[in-house]
Order: C-alpha cells, then sequence, then structure tokens
C-alpha cells in the first residue's frame, strides 16, 4: 500500500459543575513527524476559553507539547486540534530479531541514553509495577525456540483473544492489575498489560498513543466523529529490527491507518491533557475525532 493522507480533527470538551478558575495544562495531541514513517503536514491548536498564558516546549520523549492557563472562571474547557499527515507503508521483511536468550547481550551493547533507547523502557514505569500473575502469563507466552518478535505477536494475538473490549468496564485511571483480572477493558488497558508482560521477560516495551482510522461495515456510511484516539504497543526487537509496533486491541501490526502522537513508557508520559483546576463538584467530558483518508 501507498503512502496514505489524512485530514485529522479533534474536539475534546470538559463542562464542571462549578466554574474553575486559576486551570493550567499541558496537551500532547499533535501528530509527530517521523522519519520513513508519517509526516505533519500542518496543524493547529485552539483553546476557548483564550489562554492568558501559552507556551511551547519539546518533552524527554521528542514530542511537542504545549502548556496554557486560564485565570478567568470558565464553566467548559474546548480543545479544537485540525491536522494534514501523511503516513507511509511499512511492513518487516522478515525476522532477524534474537532468540529471547540472546537478547540481554543486545540491550547490554546498546550505549545510548537517548530517548530512543530500549534501557528507558525495561523497567517500572510512572503507571507500571511488576506483576506476579502477569509475569506468569507472559511465560505461558514464551519458548526456547521462539525469537523476541514471535513471542511479542504471540502475547499480541492471546491478549486480542482473551481479553474483552469493554468501554465500560474501566477508566482512565484503572491499574493494569485490575483490567488483567477483569480480562475487560479499552486499548489503554491492553497495551498496559501487554507491555508489563514483555518487560517481565526482559523485552523493551513502549506507549503509543495516537489515532486510528476506522473503517464502518460493508453498506454503512462512516458517522462523523466516530474515531477516537487509540493506544499501541512498540517492542525493541534487538539492534537489526530496532523497534516494532504492534496493536493488542486489533491484533495486528500498526500501519497506515495507525497515526502517531507520542512515545512513552506507559499512558502518564503521553496522556492528550493533563493538569490542575480550582474548582469542586464533578466534571463531565466528550470527545469527537475524525480521520479523514484524502487519497
Amino acid at each position: 500500500m501507498k503512502a496514505v493522507l489524512y485530514d485529522l480533527s479533534l474536539h475534546m470538551g470538559y463542562i464542571y459543575d462549578t466554574p474553575a478558575s486559576g486551570a493550567r495544562h499541558i496537551m500532547r495531541l499533535m501528530p509527530l513527524s517521523l522519519p520513513d514513517r508519517q509526516r505533519l503536514v500542518a496543524g493547529s491548536l485552539k483553546v476557548e476559553p483564550a489562554p492568558e498564558e501559552q507556551s511551547h516546549f519539546v518533552d524527554f520523549f521528542g514530542h511537542p507539547a504545549t502548556s496554557f492557563m486560564v485565570r478567568a472562571p470558565h464553566e467548559r474547557l474546548d480543545i479544537r486540534m485540525q491536522a494534514r499527515v501523511q503516513v507511509e507503508a511499512h511492513s518487516i521483511a522478515a525476522d532477524f530479531s534474537p532468540l529471547l536468550s540472546q537478547l540481554p547481550d543486545e540491550v547490554a551493547g546498546i550505549w545510548s541514553l537517548k530517548p530512543n533507547s530500549p534501557h528507558h523502557f525495561l523497567g517500572n514505569s510512572p503507571r507500571l509495577t511488576e506483576n506476579r500473575a502477569i509475569s506468569d502469563y507472559a511465560r505461558e507466552s514464551t519458548g526456547q525456540s521462539l525469537t523476541v518478535l514471535q513471542i511479542a505477536n504471540a502475547l499480541c494475538a492471546r491478549i486480542n483473544a482473551e481479553f474483552t473490549y469493554d468501554a465500560d468496564a474501566t477508566t482512565v485511571d484503572t491499574t493494569p492489575i485490575e483490567a488483567f483480572r477483569l480480562k475487560r477493558g479499552v486499548c489503554q488497558d491492553f497495551v498496559h498489560v501487554m507491555i508489563l508482560a514483555l518487560r517481565s521477560l526482559g523485552i523493551p516495551a513502549g506507549y503509543v498513543s495516537g489515532f486510528l482510522r476506522t473503517i464502518p461495515p460493508p453498506g454503512k456510511e462512516r458517522l462523523e466523529g466516530a474515531d477516537a484516539m487509540h493506544a499501541w504497543v512498540r517492542v525493541w526487537c534487538g539492534e537489526t529490527i530496532g523497534w516494532v509496533e504492534l496493536d493488542p486491541t486489533n491484533n495486528i501490526p500498526a500501519g497506515t491507518d495507525h497515526i502517531v502522537v507520542a512515545y512513552g513508557r506507559d499512558y502518564a508520559d503521553v496522556a492528550p491533557v493533563i493538569g490542575v483546576l480550582k474548582s469542586y463538584g464533578s466534571q463531565r467530558s466528550d470527545q469527537a475525532v475524525d480521520v479523514i483518508p484524502l487519497n
């Protein structure tokens, strides 16, 4: 498949029961430009009410982020992103990843501590700590004659087969241990469980935040706003292959339907919007995403 050109639009709205003030947030919503993978042609971000302060920075993992502050009391916060992105077709021609027993030597041979280094993706991270049950689950999917990529594919397929996608079963704050016990959840849960499983075997693994183009059933029209932000896993498969991206929610490798926004160790590193505000009471949120192919 050739490169695919997309127009993206995202709306995130927050409604507060009591007007909020002194709100400060950080956004990571703009797709990345990645060599031989995808190119951000143009993009814009808009926040309402208009922030009194706004600044831009690049985080450790190389993602452009925007920090803003709204001082005036507001009952609603609206964030809108628009972008045009070209995604290149890519695939793995052959499995040149090492056997699991050989991987530690390859990791040890990497001296770099740059953001893309596998060393950052081996241990515990803000939302992910080692768990015995998930470690045992991972060992059941390994074998002496399997390569790292084969193990990653096996775990991806097993999680997809044994976990049920259920948007009502978990929240953004659900721990991977809870999701693992439920065997239910959303893409974030599937990804966190798979990352923990891989790391327990000594395989570097990280979190990818982005967009996924969805295709309506035959004979049905695509609904506006029906697409959503998505998450999948990146796995370090040795020096020859490097990083490979797999989607356990759909049991597929990331392809031209996957648009990368941010890379991190877990969700805490890539949360689309995070912040604090002065308020009390509850709040409601809504999200709408459109991923429109132009080819």
